[in-house]
């Protein structure tokens, strides 16, 4: 059944409106600073939070999530590192399958654990494709992961991945560079998979720039999550919320 955060994003899509997601790692951004984080992001009405690391234990977690909630209404998503970061706090989980991996504990093995969880909680789970490209740097991801990324100039592979991944039922695909990724993901990679699949495309990793987001929006992506940049400069929320605004603006004047 699509909840919805899931119809938001399809309907965005069927529109060509961009969404953008501030990512946050209570690992990395302390919650001393979240306050500044949480006041940039209403001020640029950021669609999405997106909740999650590699390594954080529950209690920061949770503790993460209250305070987010205790400030804004901003719907938050859980980007889970491993199955042990579930939260009811939340209001949706991107439920990952690692599609371009050949782990099968990050294919199906994870989901079989925290399936019965996530059945009983009132969250609204996201089948989600993920697909690791090569970012430029060995990532804490494909580490974690112990799986190999799709290198950037291969986008023949990306596309069909996504495209096994659409016809699976999954309801969105995620290119990810990975956190701290030294490029982004190719805006050539972007236009040739978003030309090969109908479902929402998630793109994030490396994203350092109003320029570049914005590049990546106009190339077919329609969800930018932007987190490493923003915990180093939180200035960047409004800059890429402006691009990303600015890039609807555009579709809007050329709509019947």
């Amino acid at each position: 059944m699509t909840g919805p955060i899931l119809t938001d994003l399809q309907l965005a899509k069927a529109n060509k409106q961009k969404k953008f997601a501030v990512l946050i790692d209570p690992d990395k951004l302390r919650l001393s600073r979240m306050e500044q984080v949480l006041d940039w992001a209403i001020k640029a009405n950021v669609d999405y939070f997106f909740v999650g690391g590699s390594l954080i234990v529950n209690d920061m977690l949770d503790q993460c999530l209250s305070q987010i909630k205790e400030q804004c209404s901003i719907p938050l998503i859980l980007f889970p590192g491993n199955s042990f970061q579930l939260s009811y706090r939340a209001d949706a989980i991107l439920f990952l399958s690692l599609i371009s991996g050949r782990n099968p504990e990050l294919l199906i093995g994870k989901h079989v654990i925290t399936a019965p969880f996530l059945k009983l909680s009132p969250l609204e789970v996201i089948a989600t494709g993920y697909i690791l490209i090569d970012g430029g740097v060995p990532t804490t991801v494909s580490y974690m992961s112990n799986t190999i990324p799709i290198p950037q100039n291969k986008s023949d592979i990306a596309l069909c991945t996504a495209m096994a991944g659409e016809m699976l039922g999954l309801k969105t695909i995620y290119l990810d560079a990975g956190s701290g990724a030294a490029q982004p993901v190719a805006t050539a990679m972007i236009e040739a998979v978003a030309g090969a699949i109908d479902i929402p495309l998630i793109v994030g990793g490396g994203i350092r720039t109003p320029e570049k987001a914005y590049a990546n929006v106009k190339a077919g992506a329609d969800l930018i999550v932007v987190g490493n940049a923003i915990e180093e400069d939180p200035n960047l929320i409004l800059e890429i919320a402006g691009a990303i605004h600015e890039a609807n603006a555009s579709v809007s004047k050329t709509m019947p």
